[in-house]
C-alpha cells in the first residue's frame, strides 16, 4: 500500500469534524446592517469610496485597494451607508469600517458575465482577481493578486490547492469540496492560466474520502484542459496523512511535491504557489461571473452551540447574528473562537464582523475550558522539539521571550515560526509558548 503524503512532525488532535461535517451549506440571513472593515487582509488599508448617506447596490465597491498590497472591499447587501468610522474587529483593534443599512432589496450592481473566461488572457484574468478584492480565504487573508504576481526571476511551475482542512471542527473547505467541486477545479485552472502552468495538486487530508472522491470526478469531468506549455502536466488529487499542520503551506508543499521551502524562504522559492480550495471558487465565480467576494463559508460549531452548521455568511455579519441563527449557546459559553482551537483566537465580544479571513466560530462550554492560573517552568522534555514541523526549539523561544531575551531568540530562528500550536499543544508544563513566541516577533524586528 502506497504510504500517504506528509511530513516530519506534527501531532493528531481529535480532530471534532463530525459535528459540522453532515450539515450542508446554507444561505445565512440577510442582516439588517453590516460592518464592513476597510483592511481584511494582510497590507495596506483600502481607502473609502462611498459617503455617508449614500445608496450602494449589493457587490458594489466601497473602498479602493490602498497599494498593490492590499485588496478593495465591496458591499454586502444594498442599502445605505449609515457610518463610516473605527470598530473594533474580532482581534480587538478599532478599525476604520463602513457600516451599511440593509434594505432588504438584495438589488445587486452590474457584474460582467463571461461564459468564455477560460479564453481570456493571464492579464485579463489577474485584472478580475484584483476588481473582486479576493484573498486567501484559508486564514491568513493575503492579497491574492500579490501571489499570482511572482516577480520575474521566480519562475512558477506547480500551483497546489489546499483542501486539507487540518484544523479541529472546522467543515467549510470540506462542504465546499462536496458541494462544489466543478467550480474549484475551474478556479484552479483560472489560477493554472494566470501563471503559466500546467501542473496542479489538490491536497486533501485522507478523513475526508468522499471530498477527495469529489474532487477527482471533477478533475476527470471537467470540460476546460488545464493550460500547457508541454510535457507532464495536468491535476492530481493527492490524498495526505492525517495530522496537524498538515495544511500550512510549507508542510502542504513538501508533502504534495517533495520540495522543502529554505528557512525565511517563500512557496514562489521552490517555484509553487499555494491557494485555498474557497479562494479558488472566488477566483472562479470572478472569472465568470465578475462577482466580487462578499460572502464565505463559516462553520459555526463545537459542543456549546445548539445547531452546528456550515453557513454562507455575507461580509460584515456580526457573529451575534450567526450565533443566534444557529440557535444560541447550548449553555454557559466558555470560549467563543474566531477560526480553530488550534491557530484561532477568542473573541473578546460577539459584537465584531465576520470577514474575508473568518474559516469558523467554534463555541466551546465553559467545562471544555481549562483555566490555567499559572504555567510550571519548562521542564526539558523536549516533546515540543520533537514535534515541531519547522525543526525549531520552541521551548528555547519561550524561556527567551520570557527572561526578555527578545533579540537571542532571533539566533534560534524565531521568524521561522509559523504559530501553528503543536507545541502548546503537547507541553506538560502547559506553557503559552506561542503566545511568548508572538510577544517576541513584536517586539524585534525580522
Amino acid at each position: 500500500m502506497m504510504a500517504l503524503a506528509t511530513f516530519k512532525g506534527g501531532i493528531h488532535p481529535p480532530d471534532k469534524k463530525d459535528i459540522a461535517k453532515g450539515r450542508a451549506i446554507k444561505e445565512a440571513k440577510s442582516p439588517q446592517r453590516v460592518v464592513i472593515p476597510l483592511i481584511q487582509h494582510l497590507g495596506a488599508p483600502c481607502k473609502p469610496i462611498v459617503s455617508i448617506g449614500q445608496e450602494v447596490k449589493k457587490g458594489e465597491m466601497i473602498g479602493e485597494a490602498g497599494g498593490f498590497v492590499s485588496a478593495s472591499v465591496h458591499s454586502s447587501v444594498s442599502g445605505k451607508v449609515i457610518a463610516i468610522a473605527e470598530f473594533p474587529n474580532a482581534m480587538g483593534r478599532m478599525i476604520n469600517s463602513i457600516v451599511i443599512e440593509n434594505d432588504g432589496k438584495e438589488e445587486w450592481t452590474s457584474l460582467k458575465d463571461n461564459p468564455d473566461y477560460i479564453k481570456l488572457s493571464p492579464d485579463e484574468l489577474k485584472e478580475k482577481v484584483k476588481a473582486a478584492g479576493i484573498v486567501g480565504m484559508g486564514g491568513a487573508a493575503f492579497p491574492t493578486l500579490v501571489k499570482l504576481s511572482p516577480p520575474k526571476e521566480k519562475s512558477i511551475d506547480t500551483v497546489i490547492l489546499n483542501g486539507a482542512e487540518c484544523e479541529p471542527y472546522l467543515t467549510a473547505d470540506y462542504r465546499l469540496m462536496i458541494e462544489k467541486s466543478a467550480e474549484i477545479v475551474e478556479g484552479l485552472k483560472i489560477l493554472m492560466r494566470i501563471l503559466g502552468v500546467n501542473k496542479g495538486f489538490i491536497g486533501i487530508e485522507n478523513n475526508k474520502p468522499d471530498a477527495i472522491e469529489a474532487m477527482k470526478q471533477a478533475v476527470n469531468k471537467s470540460p476546460h484542459p488545464p493550460f500547457t506549455k508541454g510535457g507532464q502536466g495536468g491535476i492530481e488529487v493527492c490524498a495526505l496523512e492525517v495530522k496537524y499542520p498538515q495544511g500550512a503551506e510549507k508542510m502542504l508543499i513538501k508533502a504534495a511535491t517533495g520540495r522543502e521551502v529554505p528557512p525565511r524562504g517563500l512557496p514562489m522559492d521552490v517555484k509553487v504557489i499555494v491557494q485555498n480550495v474557497g479562494t479558488a471558487l472566488a477566483v472562479y465565480e470572478a472569472a465568470r461571473y465578475g462577482k466580487p467576494l462578499i460572502e464565505r463559508v463559516v462553520t459555526v460549531t463545537g459542543e456549546g452551540i445548539s445547531n452546528p452548521s456550515n453557513l454562507m455568511v455575507k461580509i460584515g455579519t456580526f457573529v451575534s447574528d450567526i450565533v443566534n441563527q444557529c440557535g444560541g449557546f447550548k449553555g454557559d459559553a466558555g470560549k467563543v473562537i474566531s477560526g480553530g482551537p488550534m491557530m484561532g483566537f477568542a473573541l473578546p465580544s460577539l459584537d465584531v464582523p465576520v470577514t474575508k479571513g473568518t474559516s469558523g466560530i467554534l463555541v466551546i462550554p465553559e467545562e471544555g475550558v481549562i483555566h490555567a492560573e499559572d504555567f510550571a517552568p519548562c521542564i526539558r522534555c523536549g516533546r515540543c522539539i520533537d514535534i515541531c514541523p519547522m525543526g525549531l526549539m520552541p521551548s528555547m523561544l519561550s524561556i527567551l521571550s520570557e527572561k526578555g531575551f527578545y533579540e537571542g531568540a532571533k539566533e534560534y530562528n524565531l521568524f521561522d515560526c509559523f504559530e501553528c500550536g503543536s507545541c502548546a499543544f503537547v507541553c506538560p508544563s502547559k506553557r503559552p509558548i506561542v503566545q511568548f513566541i508572538r510577544l517576541a516577533k513584536s517586539l524585534v524586528k525580522p
